[in-house]
């Protein structure tokens, strides 16, 4: 089977990312850029809703970047940092091909195929197919909660299942949005709104119930946001 080169290049990925994210003021974007993750993989791993337990790994002690790269693109927001050369060979890995899924996480596809029913209505059971490695019978069983598992279901995030990527559950998120007509990146704008609204109102012990049915967060008004969405 043919082979390519790793988009990143690292060794550890993620724990280098982990390492940026509390030792440098580099942008989320720069450090998604740099170890080829998803920017809200990297946003994830900030807020520890992911990769609990990971270990940063200094990239400058490993000759993966220089000291004075680093400084520059903590400097320059805009900056695309460079990797440091190595005379070792890139890290390569297989091409794409049929997913495979390791027997220990077979059992998680209904909880996976939950959560993206719950989260992401847009994605089509084509898409699920392709992100999970599942069958479409599988996704009708877990939709009409017919699945031989149903009590047991928890909707969990597939990226945090070991399933697919954060990148590529957002690109069938886009995909699908913009084939219905819709902007993608204005609907997530409304869901990042609303989401920073809610957590506003169970900081101050408001009930969000409350704040949906009229329409307020917080003290602020999204009542048009809602009426776009819903339109």
């Amino acid at each position: 089977m043919s082979v390519k080169a790793d988009v990143s290049g690292l060794l550890m990925p993620k724990a280098t990312a982990v390492w940026m994210i509390e030792n440098t003021m580099l942008t989320f974007g720069q450090i998604a850029e740099f170890t080829g993750l998803h920017e809200i993989e990297v946003q994830a791993l900030a807020d520890e809703d992911v990769g609990r337990g990971i270990v940063g790994r200094d990239p400058v002690a490993h000759g993966e970047i220089t000291a004075e790269e680093l400084a520059r693109g903590q400097t320059d927001p805009n900056a695309k940092l460079q990797m440091a050369k190595s005379e070792l060979p890139p890290l390569r890995k297989r091409s794409k091909g049929p997913r495979y899924t390791p027997v220990s996480k077979r059992g998680d596809k209904p909880n996976a195929i939950a959560w993206i029913l719950k989260h992401h209505p847009e994605i089509t059971d084509a898409q699920i197919v392709k992100l999970v490695g599942t069958t479409k019978p599988t996704i009708a069983n877990v939709r009409d909660r017919t699945h031989p598992d149903t009590p047991n279901i928890k909707p969990q995030h597939p990226a945090d299942l070991g399933l697919c990527t954060y990148a590529e559950l957002d690109e069938a998120s886009r995909k699908s949005l913009k084939a219905q007509g819709k902007d993608p990146d204005a609907i997530r704008a409304e869901q990042e709104a609303a989401a920073a609204a809610q957590r506003e109102a169970e900081q101050e012990g408001s009930d969000p119930a409350d704040s949906a049915a009229s329409g307020t967060f917080g003290g602020f008004d999204f009542s048009n946001f809602l009426k776009k969405s819903g339109e």
